[in-house]
């Protein structure tokens, strides 16, 4: 696969361009993200579907914009798919050959089974492990659904539920009562779905939905992907969305402008698919048909998988920003050891192991931009990209671990913002103490670990292999130390 590869995705509201770079076998990252709102379906549905000449200008001309971006990059591979508007449509080819002429791109049109497979793909590598999951991607002219379990994507099906459908068919005659048996009558096809209890909302409608929630609750992590709303906030949320009488009522609620026309007919697509199904939980995708297109190219050799114990975000961190790959390996190797020395003593639950590992890890990243300040950026740097196969509450224990690693243990203030996404405080002071000994502890930097640890009435022994242990030793005799824990040297 090409090192940079352009996706484009032409949907019946929007026109999205993401960017993305290999930066090794199967890690990658985003370089540029563009969207224009063509609105390509705009007149169709209340003309048999047929794409209307101002639209189609409009979406000529933003990929006429999107390929010049994608050569800025030298971009060597560029897939565009396009989805329910132009597949409706009877005059699609117009488009496509004036396209394909005059721009050199092609666009495959791919049917509602395939989209709504690509969205499952993304959730389903690029989200933490599911079960009885349910992707539901609300677009311009379809809903897209795939099901997921362990992380599989089984059943695919798409309807004809887009939030432009059902403004232009209903909204625009105020005609809701007709729009909800409509959508009761599309969702019969869903009878197969019916073991499901985790929604995984995929689309612009869904995101613009908890990106208004986030902002009315103050949500502490500036992260769209992976929030996870209360379930009841959230429907008790969507049905104020429903019930508002204006623009200004919309404002209120945190809708932006954009999506005045469309957050309505959206919403109750989904409060309608809520009814239908025994949902309990909900999380926000901000992977879709783009990533999921990608990865399809990207994964084509590995069963559509990531490889076993194979994370994309943390693989990304270490090929950006961390040069000695073993310093860092060799971190979360002592790092680990300690906690199966302690964790039963110090009553730390197994999971946790894994945050305290990654966050060992990850501790060199920030030294790659400003020494003094590693903290600091590495905090930062973590908190923004460690989200692929992560949950807002492993990214921040994750993050916090990684700011106060050889320090002091994280300050009440942080504790404070975070709480809602953090175990309890005891829980973070132990595991941010065990990856600062682990860091402690090599401190002068060894090929490779160079002594034994054991561990008895709370005291953890150090035995070298080398006589001088010097630097070590001071790094451990500045740690803010937890109740009852010892270090000794050997």
């Amino acid at each position: 696969m090409a090192k940079i590869t352009a996706v484009i995705d032409i949907g019946s509201n929007s026109a999205r361009m993401v960017v993305y770079e290999k930066t090794s076998r199967f890690a990658f990252h985003m370089l540029n993200e563009t969207k224009s709102k063509v609105r390509i379906s705009e007149d169709a549905y209340k003309n048999g579907g047929n794409l209307q000449e101002e639209p189609m200008q409009r979406a000529y001309d933003a990929l006429c914009d999107f390929l010049s971006i994608a050569s800025s990059y030298k971009a060597r591979k560029i897939l565009c798919v396009a989805t329910s508007a132009l597949r409706d449509a009877p005059n699609k080819s117009v488009f496509v050959k004036r396209v394909k002429k005059n721009l050199g791109l092609n666009i495959k049109i791919i049917d509602g089974e395939k989209e709504a497979f690509f969205g499952g793909l993304a959730a389903a590598n690029l989200l933490p492990t599911m079960k009885n999951t349910i992707t539901v991607d609300i677009g311009g002219g379809s809903t897209e659904f795939s099901s997921i379990d362990d992380n599989h994507v089984k059943n695919s099906i798409s309807l004809n539920l887009g939030a432009v459908r059902i403004k232009e068919l209903f909204f625009d005659r105020n005609d809701v009562e007709g729009a909800v048996k409509y959508i009761d009558k599309e969702l019969e096809k869903l009878a197969t779905f019916s073991c499901v209890d985790t929604i995984v909302g995929i689309g612009g409608s869904f995101r613009a939905l908890c990106g208004a929630l986030m902002e009315k609750e103050n949500y502490p992590l500036e992260k769209i992907h992976g929030y996870e709303p209360d379930f009841k906030t959230f429907k008790h949320f969507l049905k104020k969305i429903l019930e508002a009488k204006s623009h200004k009522e919309l404002k209120k609620l945190s809708i932006k402008e954009e999506r005045f026309d469309v957050i309505q007919p959206g919403a109750l697509v989904l409060w309608r698919i809520i009814k239908k199904l025994p949902i309990k939980k909900l999380v926000t995708s901000g992977v879709g048909v783009r990533e999921g297109v990608y990865l399809n190219d990207l994964l084509r050799t590995s069963a559509l998988r990531f490889p076993a114990n194979f994370n994309p975000s943390i693989r990304y961190l270490l090929d950006a920003y961390v040069t000695d790959k073993r310093y860092a390996n060799l971190l979360a190797k002592v790092t680990k050891e300690i906690f199966e020395l302690v964790h039963e003593d110090l009553h730390l639950k197994k999971e946790y192991r894994f945050h305290a590992t990654v966050a060992a890890k990850l501790f060199p990243v920030g030294s790659a931009i400003h020494y003094y300040s590693k903290n600091k950026h590495s905090y930062y740097v973590v908190q923004a990209n460690l989200e692929f196969g992560f949950s807002h509450k492993d990214t921040m224990l994750i993050a916090t671990l990684v700011r106060y690693a050889k320090r002091k243990l994280p300050s009440k203030e942080h504790y404070e913002k975070y709480k809602a996404l953090l175990p309890k405080k005891e829980v973070v002071d132990k595991l941010s103490f065990i990856v600062s000994i682990s860091i402690a502890l090599l401190t002068h930097r060894p090929q490779k670990q160079d002594f034994t640890l054991s561990y008895e009435n709370g005291v953890l022994y150090v035995k070298g292999e080398r006589e001088c242990f010097r630097v070590s030793k001071e790094a451990c005799e500045k740690l803010k130390y937890i109740e009852e824990f010892d270090i000794r040297f050997i």
